[in-house]
């Protein structure tokens, strides 16, 4: 039984995709179990270890914020850095003309603390691996990736939909694929 089939319609459009929120102490629980297969308590003695400090050259210098927080909030000055870094790094066009600013969805969160976020954006991953673990340098990497992609432009993605028929259209195919347009916060 032979069919002929051809394109009976084609949809393109674009749509954006935002960035997430930086992290709490649950999200980042979520994502390093997922990514890295860690236990929720494996991942906090992880992060302790990161706020604690890590000897940097004989100084010992705090990598993250407190990692115990149910706060999106990220300070102004820690905003103002990032916007510099993605500047300096990937262009303007790759900032939203305003900073995002990320409210916490639980009633009582506890907003005392920031998100949690490097202390200094500036220390990228490849300028402390050496200081640190594996284990350590795979949570500091999202931690920091989450926190500058946070700040950054939406992506751009071109979304095309090819439905496929038969002659008596019995028979309906649909192949749906996307493209970047503008990267956007996939830039880090």
């Amino acid at each position: 039984n032979k069919t002929k089939f051809k394109i009976s319609d084609v949809n393109t459009k674009l749509y954006r995709r935002n960035p997430l929120a930086p992290f709490t102490t649950s999200t980042l629980q979520q994502t390093a179990s997922g990514r890295f297969g860690f236990g929720a308590s494996r991942t906090m003695q992880i992060a302790q270890r990161l706020y604690q400090g890590i000897d940097i050259d004989g100084e010992t210098t705090g990598l993250i914020t407190y990692m115990r927080t149910d706060s999106v909030v990220m300070s102004k000055e820690a905003i103002n850095q990032v916007r510099g870094f993605v500047t300096d790094n990937y262009g303007a066009n790759y900032l939203p003309e305003v900073p995002r600013v990320y409210k916490s969805k639980a009633k009582n969160a506890q907003e005392a603390h920031e998100c949690i976020r490097p202390t200094n954006i500036y220390l990228t991953r490849k300028d402390i691996k050496q200081y640190i673990t594996l284990e350590e340098y795979k949570l500091y990497e999202i931690i920091w990736q989450r926190a500058v992609s946070s700040q950054m432009a939406s992506a751009v993605l071109d979304q095309v939909a090819v439905d496929i028929t038969n002659k008596d259209k019995k028979i309906v195919l649909r192949a749906n694929g996307s493209t970047i347009k503008f990267p956007g916060m996939y830039k880090v």
